[in-house]
């Protein structure tokens, strides 16, 4: 269970640099996230690839526009059979139903099991300082929680938020609804574009479910030996 819980940033931008590290992290890694820039540029190939494999893939669209809209868009990515997408939960309630809706009846039409849906609460690369410029009068922390308990209103299934937020969502949302953490870096790593970082075992002991790692691993010198490095430091957040 302790790999599932890795989930690996693809964050290349042509489908053959893609392949190249799925081939690289092995049996290490089952679970990959497909974010735009790959997802623009290699599309259906890069998902049937991972399928081929027997990967399990987040689709991280970050969907956001008005209800109807995504909730056509929904339909469309559900028949991509992937196990995990996402939306922005500043597109609101209705939005977010309009998509949680349409991914359950679509899948229920074509008999597979509707993929999870996750509302983005707010990106680990803000600070308090960018996060201020857009006009907002709380902190970070208090604009994360109120979205997640509205995504959890729409009948999504968790969020995307900063494990440094993880613990106040799990306290106000239950043990049931899933938190995935991007901005995980392992300890004495850089930090680099991200600002909200924590290390795997802190996330996973904040209450994250499943954490998103990238260039640790998929610029490291050996990607096996990366991503195992991390899934030990997740047991160790277990413990």
């Amino acid at each position: 269970m302790t790999k599932e819980k890795l989930i690996v940033a693809l964050d290349f931008p042509t489908l053959k640099e893609a392949q190249a590290c799925v081939e690289a992290c092995g049996d290490e890694v089952c679970y990959y996230k497909v974010g735009m820039e790959l997802y623009y540029s290699a599309g259906h190939e890069i998902l049937s690839f991972l399928k081929k494999h027997h990967k399990k893939i987040f689709l991280d669209l970050k969907l956001q526009d008005i209800p109807n809209t995504v909730g056509r868009a929904m339909r469309v990515l559900t028949r991509l059979k992937v196990d995990m997408i996402n939306v922005h939960a500043v597109g609101g309630l209705k939005m977010m139903q309009a998509a949680q809706e349409s991914a359950r009846q679509e899948a229920a039409a074509l008999g597979i099991e509707a993929p999870k849906l996750l509302a983005v609460t707010v990106l680990t690369s803000m600070d308090e300082e960018s996060f201020a410029a857009l006009n907002y009068k709380v902190p970070i922390a208090s604009q994360v929680i109120a979205l997640a308990k509205l995504a959890q209103e729409a009948g999504l299934d968790g969020v995307v938020a900063s494990a440094k937020e993880a613990a106040q969502i799990r306290a106000a949302c239950g043990k049931d609804f899933l938190i995935v953490t991007p901005g995980v870096r392992p300890a004495g790593a850089d930090t680099q574009d991200q600002s909200r970082v924590t290390t795997p075992a802190q996330a996973i002991q904040n209450g994250a479910n499943y954490l998103v790692v990238g260039r640790p691993i998929t610029q490291a010198a050996d990607a096996q030996r990366a991503a195992r490095e991390i899934q030990a430091q997740i047991c160790e957040g277990s413990l």
